[in-house]
């Protein structure tokens, strides 16, 4: 569709007969005004404001340039590679492999596949956090720095929870460029923000924007949601890159892009620098990543809650679980409470509470700002791990029966936290399975969790083995597979 602007002149006449008639009319204002006797007081114009030419080249350029060139040198490139097998299709079909059998026409051969992403060196001895999805599937690593040196890298941690991964790389005695972390707390929407990274391979490329909202936790890019959404354009390759403030703190990982067609359309979403610093203090300490639990099942608080618990608007979560044996339940929190802050921080939504909890260390106390039968209570948590009880005893089952085959372990909170199950469910779950089992002809599935055995509830590998072990041929169970419960007869 074209689009064209068309504008209509006036002749020289009819201009002169429009600038008459607007000096008449000021003139019979005038005498209006004079003569009418009004005592009404006229605003004076506002004074001219002075405009002077720039007497230097400094008050001309007003740039990023020296931010620029102190943050730079610490975003990176990184690159994963994977080593596959590809066998050509042809031979996966059994007619042809009958003629020609599994020679050397049908070997698999080995196919190289990379990724490439960015990271930020975060400390000058070499450790560099990028996203866990640039890495993800990797067993060699690279990261290139902006000077192009090339070093080979040792993945630190992969916490797939948050989506954020932490290399090493071992410069010698040399302490490279890094940046430190600003404290993404202090943000606030329309801050100025710089985003650094490797957008479509192209090299390091910088974006400006602002701040355009925080706290986004509708995102679904990982378990522990807490996004600063910015306009600065980000783009795939970006991913893992710096977010960084104008007195070049790093607040944020770029992590994920909202898009219709690949690109960036000005929303972007970055891991707030509070929770990558955790992660990263976590593998330089140990390499491993833990996290506090509360204990309490929560849900978000709608226009029909508030308006039934008499909230003036809808905010904070309602808490409708407590596990017995939580921080939460240690503290008196109670079902039916409403959740509104926590270290005064306030909370909208399961997501959000989640993330406050996520930025904590372990055995860190908490205050909860928790509204009770209409009245606001402070409620002190003192957080800790989520327990292992039962232990998990993961163990492969044998022998003639439905479950044989099968790699199983006992739920617990901690366990269940691990591999991403509600820390309430109980029950045996279902780890692996063997290819040509017993359990996988019958078509169990990893992540199946077994409830019960012919009428008998089965919380532990112990009950589950003394259910399965008889000498029938024929067995009742209840699944729960996903959302579902599934009651099925084996018969083998």
């Amino acid at each position: 569709m074209n689009i064209r602007a068309e504008t209509n002149f006036p002749s020289s006449r009819r201009i002169w007969r429009m600038v008459s008639a607007l000096a008449l009319a000021g003139a019979a204002l005038s005498v209006f005004y004079f003569t009418s006797g009004a005592q009404e007081t006229v605003d004076e114009p506002a004074p001219e404001v002075m405009r002077e030419l720039p007497e230097s080249r400094a008050q001309v350029q007003l740039s990023y340039a020296p931010l620029v060139r102190e943050a730079a040198p610490a975003v990176v490139n990184v690159y994963a590679k994977r080593v596959v097998e590809a066998r050509s299709p042809i031979m996966s079909d059994p007619f042809f492999r009958r003629f020609f059998g599994d020679g050397s026409f049908g070997m698999p051969r080995e196919r190289v596949e990379s990724s490439l992403g960015s990271g930020v060196i975060v400390r000058d001895d070499g450790v560099v956090v990028t996203n866990n999805h640039v890495i993800k599937g990797g067993d060699q690593f690279t990261v290139v720095l902006s000077d192009r040196r090339e070093f080979d890298a040792t993945l630190i941690v992969a916490d797939e929870k948050t989506d954020l991964a932490v290399l090493q790389i071992d410069p010698g005695n040399e302490q490279l460029p890094a940046l430190r972390f600003r404290d993404s707390d202090n943000l606030e929407v329309g801050d100025i923000v710089l985003a650094i990274g490797n957008p479509f391979g192209v090299g390091q490329t910088v974006t400006s924007g602002i701040v355009s909202a925080l706290a986004r936790t509708q995102v679904g890019v990982s378990d522990f949601q807490s996004f600063i959404q910015t306009d600065a354009a980000i783009n795939p390759g970006n991913s893992g890159g710096a977010l960084i403030t104008l007195d070049g703190g790093l607040v944020g990982i770029n992590t994920a892009i909202f898009t219709r067609g690949g690109g960036s359309i000005g929303i972007g979403f970055a891991i707030p620098s509070k929770l990558v610093e955790r992660v990263v203090n976590a593998a330089v300490t140990g390499g491993i990543v833990e996290r506090p639990w509360l204990g309490a099942d929560t849900q978000r608080v709608t226009a029909e809650i508030a308006d039934t618990i008499g909230l003036d608007r809808p905010r904070g979560v309602l808490v409708t679980q407590i596990h017995p044996i939580s921080p939460a339940g240690d503290a008196d929190v109670k079902v039916g409470d409403v959740i509104t802050s926590i270290d005064g921080y306030e909370i909208f939504d399961p997501e959000g509470l989640q993330y406050r909890i996520a930025t904590q260390d372990i055995d860190a106390k908490v205050d909860l700002q928790v509204r009770r039968r209409g009245e606001l209570k402070k409620v002190a948590v003192q957080l800790a791990k989520p327990p292992e009880d039962p232990p998990r005893d993961i163990q492969k089952i044998s022998g003639e029966n439905p479950v044989a085959g099968a790699t199983v372990g006992n739920l617990s909170p901690a366990f269940a936290e691990e591999i991403g199950v509600s820390p309430w469910q109980e029950g045996v779950i279902i780890t692996e399975i063997e290819r040509r089992s017993i359990a996988s002809r019958l078509r169990l599935r990893p992540r199946d969790i077994i409830l019960e055995v012919n009428g008998r509830k089965t919380p532990t590998i112990q009950t589950l083995v003394m259910a399965i072990e008889t000498d029938q041929r024929s067995w009742d169970f209840v699944i729960k597979r996903g959302d579902r419960k599934i009651s099925v007869t084996f018969r083998i």
